[in-house]
């Protein structure tokens, strides 16, 4: 796995985040925000080397359930999971240093 360039088609509901084995980070945001395109070579950057941990691009926006069952009110938002559960949360990084310290929380390096 590697990290998503592209906004899920379909967002998953929260019964089956929960559920999910593998490290994840959710990043919810929207593909005309602003911040969440300046955060793109950050969180591309962090990812070199993390190609275990599944990487799932929610667009989020009023109403949308699973952005709310988080209480996204920022974008971008990263959500880290291990095994379903949270284990670290970042709003509007600004280096990918930052992310890569929440990546290792999930995915240790070897």
């Amino acid at each position: 796995m590697s990290m998503n360039t592209v906004y899920a088609a379909r967002e998953p509901a929260r019964d089956e985040i929960d559920a999910l084995g593998e490290p994840t980070v959710l990043e919810f945001g929207a593909p005309w925000c602003g911040h969440c395109l300046a955060a793109q070579p950050l969180i591309e950057a962090a990812f070199e080397g993390h190609a275990k941990v599944r990487h799932l691009k929610i667009e989020d926006g009023k109403g949308r359930p699973l952005g709310r069952s988080f209480g996204v009110k920022l974008w971008p938002t990263l959500v880290f999971l291990d095994r379903g559960r949270e284990v670290a949360r970042m709003v509007r990084p600004g280096q990918a240093g930052q992310i890569r310290e929440a990546l290792a929380l999930i995915d240790p390096p070897a």
